[in-house]
C-alpha cells in the first residue's frame, strides 16, 4: 500500500454555484412537463431526523435506535414559472387572475451544482441533484418602496419532501449524480430526459430512482 499524500494536483476539489434548475410538477403519478425555473440564487439541502435513541438494560448501554432521515429544503430565487403557482398554492380564476390559499401540488426538482479543481477551476464537472416529492410551505414576501438603493424582491420557500421508492434500499428524496463518475453517453441520455432532446419528442420529465438507476448502470 502507497503512502498517503495530501493535496496533490487534480485532486483539490470544491463545489460551487447553482444552475439548470427544472420543476416538474406531479401529474398523474409522473414528473412532467419540465419547465425551467430561471432567478434562483440558492438551494439549501436541510436533512434531519437520523437522531439516535439510546437504550440501556443490564446497567450498561444496550443499543442505539435511528430515527427516519428526512430532507428540507430552502430555496430562494428572484422569481419563478407559472407552473409553480400550484405548487405555492394559487389557482388560475381566469388568465391574469389567480386566488391563493389552495391545495398544494406536489412537485420535483433537478438542478446542478458545479465542481471544480484546481487546475481547471469550475470547469472540471458538475452534480446532478433529483428532488422528489417536494412540497412547499406557504412563504412571507416583503414589499418595499423604491428608492436610491434598489433590491429586487427575493422569494424563499421552505420544501418539505417524501421519499419514492428506491429497489433494495431504503425510500428517498434524493438522488446526485456525479459527471466525473458516470459514463457520459448514458449522463447525456438522462439529461435528455431531464431536459428535453434536440428532437422534442418528449416532455422533459423527472424519471425516478429506479429509472435513473437502469440508465446509468445498463451496458
Amino acid at each position: 500500500m502507497s503512502k498517503i499524500v495530501w493535496d496533490e494536483t487534480d485532486k483539490r476539489l470544491y463545489e460551487t454555484g447553482v444552475d439548470h434548475a427544472v420543476l416538474y410538477p406531479l401529474t398523474e403519478g409522473v414528473y412532467k412537463p419540465g419547465v425551467p425555473w430561471n432567478g434562483i440564487t440558492a438551494i439549501t439541502e436541510s436533512p434531519s431526523g437520523a437522531e439516535p435513541t439510546p437504550l440501556y438494560a443490564d446497567n450498561i448501554k444496550y443499543l442505539n435506535l435511528i430515527s427516519a432521515e428526512e430532507l428540507g429544503l430552502t430555496l430562494e430565487a428572484y422569481t419563478y414559472p407559472d407552473e409553480f403557482a400550484q405548487c405555492d398554492g394559487s389557482a388560475e380564476l381566469v388568465k391574469g387572475v389567480t386566488i391563493g390559499q389552495q391545495d398544494r401540488k406536489t412537485f420535483g426538482l433537478s438542478y446542478r451544482t458545479v465542481q471544480g479543481n484546481d487546475p481547471e477551476k469550475n470547469k472540471y464537472g458538475y452534480k446532478l441533484h433529483l428532488i422528489y416529492g417536494c412540497l412547499a410551505a406557504p412563504s412571507e414576501r416583503g414589499y418595499a418602496t423604491i428608492n436610491d438603493s434598489p433590491e429586487a424582491i427575493t422569494f424563499s420557500w421552505e420544501i418539505s419532501t417524501t421519499p419514492v421508492e428506491s429497489a433494495g434500499h431504503n425510500p428517498t428524496a434524493c438522488l446526485t449524480i456525479n459527471s466525473k463518475k458516470v459514463d457520459g453517453a448514458k449522463l447525456s441520455k438522462l439529461e435528455d430526459i431531464l431536459y428535453g432532446s434536440a428532437e422534442g419528442e418528449d416532455e422533459p420529465r423527472l424519471p425516478l430512482p429506479d429509472e435513473v438507476l437502469s440508465i446509468l448502470s445498463n451496458p
